[in-house]
């Protein structure tokens, strides 16, 4: 994996300040992995996918702080989901005619290849490619993504997401 820190303006220790941003970052991104691939494992065992879905949400997206702006890999007629229950129907299928349910593919594993992260005074970003593998298959799927993050309670959550594949 490539890690690139971008920029940071600040008159407090930069290094000190890049070095907690990188550490976090990585944190969020391995539990954010993490629980896609455990709502899949959740769907393929019968287990209640949908509650572990809801508390997916409610972890790494601030929907029920903030306003989000959503923009999933894989959409095409609903291009958006900036409601906490339209990015739930994205992740497991919903109400919305075109989805399939990500998280439930199930992937096998989800890897960082490439990170880049943006901090500056209160702003924190990131923005890399996921490699998405499905279960029992070869193929892997790039995936450019890009999260604004929120801090809320002294931890970050996703107030900007955006995704697409990678051709």
């Amino acid at each position: 994996m490539r890690y690139t820190l971008i920029a940071c303006r600040s008159r407090t220790d930069v290094a000190a300040r890049l070095s907690y941003a990188a550490k976090i970052i990585k944190e969020f991104l391995n539990s954010w992995k993490q629980g896609v691939i455990e709502i899949g494992k959740a769907y393929q065992e019968g287990a209640d996918f949908k509650t572990l879905a809801e508390v997916f949400i409610e972890k790494h997206y601030a929907f029920s702080e903030e306003d989000i702006l959503f923009k999933p890999t894989f959409t095409a007629e609903k291009v958006f989901r900036n409601t906490k229950t339209d990015a739930i129907s994205y992740f497991v299928k919903g109400d919305i005619s075109e989805d399939k349910g990500f998280a439930l593919k199930p992937w096998e594993t989800i890897e960082v290849d490439e990170l880049n992260f943006l901090l500056e005074d209160n702003f924190l970003a990131s923005m890399g490619t996921f490699l998405f593998k499905p279960l029992n298959e070869d193929e892997v799927t790039k995936v450019a993504f890009t999260f604004i993050f929120t801090e809320i309670n002294d931890s970050i959550k996703i107030k900007v997401h955006h995704s697409s594949p990678v051709f």
